[in-house]
C-alpha cells in the first residue's frame, strides 16, 4: 500500500511527477477570468470510487485559494442535497440528476466527468438485456442510479422495464449479496462492487458500460451544480469544473496516489479495489465525449421509459449550462 500524501508539499510533487504543471492556475485564462465570487466551495462526499475526480478536485481548489468542504450524504440522496443547497456541486449518473430536474429542481448540469463504471452481472442463460425480461434484477433502490441505467439499457432494446423486470431493492442484505448467494438473477453494481464480486470468484458480466456501446459512447457521471450557484458565480463555477477535469487527467497520470488519496480521505475503504476501478475508467479522455449528447441520449431513453415528463430538447433547454465546459475544451488543449 502507498504511504499516505497529506502535506501540500508532497501534493505539489505528485503534480510535478504527473506533467501537471498548468494545474495549480498556470493558464492564460486565470488572469483573464477575475476574482471568484466566493472563497467556499461544499462538495458532495459519498462513498463511490468512481468519482474519484470530484474528490481529488479539492487540493487543486485550495491551491487557488478556496476553501473546500465535503457534505456528507448517502448517494440516494444526493440530487435532491444538491437542489436544496446543501452543497454546491455533485458528481452523478446524469440520469439521476434528470429526474429531478424534470421534477423542477433547480439543478444544472455543468460539464461530464467520466464514462462508465457500470457492470452487470447475471447467471448462466442470461446473455443479453432482452435476456432480464422475468428475471429477478437487483438494485439499491427504485430510482437510484443502477435502477436508472438498468432502465435506460432496457428500454433501449424494447422492455418495458417496469413491466418485464422484477426489481430486487434493499438494504439487508443487499442485492450484491443475494446475487452472490444465488438467490437473484442479475444484479448492477459499481464500484467497489464489481471489483469485489471479482475478488470472490463471481465474474460473469454481460454488460460493461466502460466498453459496451452504445452506453460506452456517453459520459456516466456529470458534474451538477445548484442553479442559484451557477447564477451568482460564474467564475467559481468554472474554477470547479476545471479543478474536476483536471483531477481526472491526475487520475490516468498518477492512479496509485489518486486511490490512496480518496482512501485516506474516507471515500473509500479498500485501496487495492480503489486502485483497481480508477485503471480500469479512462478518465483522461473527456475530450473524446460530448457532454451534450449524453444528456440528449439519456433524456430520450427516460422520456421513452416515461421517468421524466418533459420531451428531451425542452428538458436540454432547462438543464444545462455549457459556457464552462466549452471555455474549457478550448483551454485546456491536450
Amino acid at each position: 500500500m502507498m504511504p499516505s500524501m497529506h502535506s501540500r508539499r508532497e501534493f505539489l510533487a505528485t503534480l510535478s511527477s504527473a506533467g501537471a504543471a498548468g494545474v495549480l492556475g498556470a493558464d492564460p485564462s486565470f488572469a483573464q477570468e477575475g476574482t471568484p465570487e466566493i472563497s467556499t466551495v461544499r462538495l458532495s462526499k459519498v462513498e463511490a470510487i468512481c468519482i474519484a475526480p470530484h474528490y481529488l478536485a479539492d487540493e487543486l481548489l485550495r491551491a487557488e485559494g478556496f476553501d473546500v468542504q465535503y457534505v456528507p450524504t448517502s448517494s440516494d440522496k444526493v440530487a435532491n442535497g444538491l437542489a436544496r443547497g446543501e452543497f454546491d456541486f455533485s458528481s452523478l449518473f446524469a440520469p439521476s440528476l434528470l429526474t429531478r430536474i424534470d421534477a423542477g429542481e433547480p439543478i444544472t448540469i455543468v460539464g461530464g466527468v467520466h464514462i462508465g463504471c457500470f457492470e452487470l452481472f447475471a447467471r448462466e442463460g442470461i446473455r443479453g438485456i432482452p435476456d432480464l425480461k422475468g428475471k429477478n434484477v437487483g438494485v439499491q433502490a427504485l430510482g437510484s442510479p443502477q435502477h436508472l441505467f438498468i432502465t435506460t439499457m432496457a428500454v433501449h432494446v424494447g422492455l418495458d422495464p417496469a413491466k418485464d423486470i422484477r426489481w430486487v431493492t434493499g438494504v439487508s442484505p443487499r442485492p450484491m449479496e443475494l446475487f452472490a448467494a444465488g438467490k437473484i438473477d442479475a444484479f448492477l453494481g459499481f464500484p467497489p462492487e464489481p471489483q469485489e464480486l471479482r475478488a470472490r470468484g463471481i465474474a460473469r458480466v454481460i454488460v460493461n458500460s466502460v466498453r459496451d456501446r452504445p452506453w460506452s459512447q456517453y459520459f456516466c457521471c456529470m458534474l451538477g451544480a445548484n442553479t442559484e450557484f451557477v447564477r451568482k458565480h460564474p467564475i467559481a463555477t468554472k474554477r470547479v469544473l476545471r479543478a474536476v477535469i483536471k483531477a481526472a487527467e491526475l487520475c490516468t497520470a498518477q492512479p496509485e496516489w489518486a486511490a490512496q488519496r480518496i482512501v485516506d480521505g474516507g471515500f473509500s475503504k479498500q485501496y487495492d479495489f480503489a486502485l483497481q476501478a480508477i485503471k480500469d475508467l479512462p478518465y483522461a479522455r473527456w475530450r473524446d465525449y460530448d457532454a451534450e449528447d449524453t444528456i440528449r441520449y439519456y433524456a430520450l431513453r427516460l422520456y421513452e421509459a416515461k421517468m421524466v415528463k418533459s420531451p428531451p430538447s425542452r428538458l436540454m433547454a432547462q438543464c444545462t449550462d455549457w459556457r464552462f465546459w466549452n471555455e474549457l475544451k478550448r483551454e485546456l488543449k491536450s
